[in-house]
């Protein structure tokens, strides 16, 4: 009996039959652009040995004008079909089930020869698209079902046709941005012509035995988007045009509320797809923020949807759904979607991976075999880089004795999980617990190690953090002077009016923390589509409320300050940032760079502007907190060598930065992978 019985249970497709309930949704990793086959196929076999019951793969372009970007990944040769029948064949040696995506970005294309209903640009890209023309329409269907058929050639199981998300096909369905006046414009049945097109001539092409997945937008989060009337209406007509599945796409990539990142609730979204149910007789997947196999269970027994899409956990955790099956759910290693390593690196054009497994599209490298000879290995600090080494190690045949000066382990992931929006934080400590554990690591805690007491091991690895920076300012030690540990660690009291000295990640969370009072809106889904303005889009079009955003009044005024003389915030993470910032505007916080600080006196602090120290200035605050960076912890190190003992030093203790716990795991991993 298992413990996920919908998750788990098959699903008849007709002609074919899927294993569980549980789908791998669409990521661009990158990898199909390194053109290192063995590389690609080897990501997506890992997935399919893990259980997962269908793949989608990344986005693939149908034509060199509804790439992405330049030189994105598609179907275009016999060489192309060739290389992804490496990858096919692969996941079904492995017994999986793998569908390639179809993506045209329409507007969203990051290239001068993007195309769109109209000629109208997107704010996410510099790129004016070329209004099409009826022979221009014609070519974009043709070139969409020719990429099908080549994928059937390759050896795919199906095909995911990208309607969402406010790609091309969904540019044609909304008056946003569609302002045609001929037979693809203007009512809905004309607007909604297109996808009709594309999916009734996939299937014509085809055949019947093969799997097409209709990506379809359940709600825009754009001004006029979408009413769920049409998004009904399109369902049925898409079920008839011959689909397989619908899967839900949530939100047009330039709305300004938040879908994926980690302060959005688990499941938040999931009550949308609840509402196509029953208005379709074929199967449709709810997606967004689903991350454990209780919370995928969860949504389909509450009849929310007939299957679960979950991509970055597939990251995460390769066996993902084979752990599940087996009862061992606690060591699935989480997806606490933070994007720093996922979707950070895809717009940065680099190769995505994950914060929590570095192995994530690198299996082919950063490879974890038994250790050839057995070595004692002495990790100091419980951090992410001490606790990624030890367990690392100990799984190779090692034998890991863990020390750290606190009483928990975690280090400061244990400060992050107390900010509003990163309760995930919780799971990923629980989950560093189960490892150590399960890999044998001896844990030595509240202890204070010194060089001394690591003679005699075969390897030392240093990974003892940071230290707060010193700013220097005068009046630093009076009484109304907090460091972000004594906020987020011993949670002093902090007055009404508060200053935060440094506007890097920490001084962000800690101003999180400080406008919030009570239950975070991410562990209360009304609460949060409140702050957010996330509405009805059965009443009110693209699902954007009639009031807006409509957040708590702020529990203090905060004040963020920065002496770069930039935007506050500008350097945080490339998909989230915006996020932090917005929301911290919600409540009021005043952001201002580019101050030097003079002083500290009990009405606040002194600033001053420019080189010249110009217009000095009090702001009134009853609690000044600091927040101005990171110094490397070294001193272990450093006696270490004073007595010739060889140790390696990772993480905060190698290179001081914003909280990085990405390059601290990435690091441990790869260092316990050599010795």
């Amino acid at each position: 009996m298992t413990q996920y019985p919908n998750l788990l249970a098959p699903l008849d497709l007709g002609h074919s039959t899927l294993k569980n309930r549980v789908l791998m949704g669409s990521m661009h990793t990158g990898l199909e652009e390194t053109k290192d086959w063995n590389r690609v196929a080897e990501f997506y076999a890992a997935r399919a040995r893990g259980g997962v019951g269908l793949m989608v793969t990344g986005g693939m372009a149908p034509n060199r004008e509804g790439g992405v970007f330049p030189g994105a990944a598609g179907l275009f040769s016999d060489e192309d079909i060739a290389n992804h029948k490496i990858v096919t064949d692969r996941v079904h040696e492995a017994d999986g089930k793998i569908a390639m995506q179809i993506l045209h970005a329409g507007r969203y294309a990051y290239g001068p020869e993007c195309v769109a209903p109209s000629s109208i640009k997107s704010p996410i890209s510099p790129f004016p698209p070329k209004e099409l023309d009826e022979e221009g329409i014609e070519k974009q269907i043709a070139d969409i079902v020719t990429a099908a058929e080549r994928a059937r050639e390759a050896g795919y199981d199906g095909v995911e046709i990208m309607g969402s998300e406010g790609y091309f096909i969904n540019q044609f369905l909304v008056q946003h941005t569609n302002k045609r006046e001929d037979r693809w414009g203007g009512s809905y049945e004309n607007r909604m012509r297109l996808p009709i097109e594309i999916v009734r001539r996939t299937r014509e092409a085809v055949g019947q035995d093969f799997i097409i997945i209709y990506r379809l937008s359940m709600i825009d989060l754009v001004p006029n988007g979408s009413t769920f009337d049409e998004v009904i209406q399109l369902a049925k007509e898409i079920e008839k045009a011959g689909a397989t599945i619908i899967n839900t796409g949530i939100g047009w990539h330039e709305a300004r509320i938040p879908t994926i990142a980690t302060s959005v609730p688990r499941a938040a979204f999931t009550w949308v797809t609840k509402k196509l149910m029953g208005h379709v007789s074929i199967p449709v997947i709810t997606s967004n923020r689903i991350n454990t196999p209780e919370v995928g269970e969860e949504v389909l027994a509450e009849g929310c949807a007939d299957m679960v899409s979950m991509a970055r956990p597939f990251l995460a955790d390769a066996e993902f759904v084979k752990k599940a099956i087996e009862g061992r759910a606690e060591t699935i290693a989480p997806c606490i979607a933070c994007n720093q390593a996922c979707l950070d690196h895809t717009f940065s054009g680099k190769i995505s991976s994950c914060l929590v497994n570095p192995r994530a599209c690198f299996e082919t490298e950063l490879v974890i075999e038994p250790a050839q000879a057995t070595k004692t290995v002495a990790v100091v600090g419980a951090g992410p880089a001490g606790l990624s080494t030890a367990i690392t190690a100990a799984q190779r045949g090692h034998k890991v004795t863990l020390f750290d000066r606190d009483t928990q382990i975690g280090g400061q992931l244990n400060m992050a999980k107390q900010v509003p929006g990163k309760e995930e934080f919780f799971g990923l400590v629980d989950w560093f617990e189960v490892m150590v554990k399960e890999a044998g690591v001896t844990l030595k805690l509240g202890l204070e190690v010194t060089a001394e007491d690591l003679t005699g091991f075969d390897e030392v690895v240093i990974a003892t953090g940071v230290v707060p920076r010193d700013p220097e300012i005068s009046g630093q030690d009076g009484n109304n002077v907090l460091s972000y540990i004594d906020v987020l660690r011993h949670k002093k009291p902090v007055g009404k009016r508060v200053v935060v000295v440094g506007a890097g990640g920490i001084g962000f969370d800690v101003a999180e923390f400080l406008v919030h009072e009570g239950e975070s809106p991410t562990e209360n889904l009304e609460e949060w589509k409140e702050e957010w303005g996330v509405g009805d889009p059965a009443k009110t079009p693209g699902g954007l409320a009639p009031e807006g955003p409509q957040p708590d009044a702020p529990a203090r005024q905060v004040t963020l300050l920065q002496r770069k003389a930039e935007r506050p915030g500008k350097r945080l993470g490339k998909t989230t940032g915006w996020i932090h910032r917005a929301a911290l505007k919600m409540k009021g916080v005043e952001m201002i760079g580019g101050v030097n600080y003079e002083s500290i006196d009990n009405a606040g602090l002194m600033v001053s502007t420019g080189e010249t120290r110009e217009n000095p200035r009090t702001i009134e605050a009853d609690t000044v907190v600091l927040c101005a960076g990171q110094l490397s912890d070294r001193s272990l190190a450093d006696a270490l060598e004073e007595k010739g003992v060889a140790c390696h030093v990772i993480g905060g203790a190698d290179v001081a930065a914003e909280l990085d716990a990405k390059r601290a795991i990435d690091q441990g991993t790869r260092l316990a992978a050599k010795l």
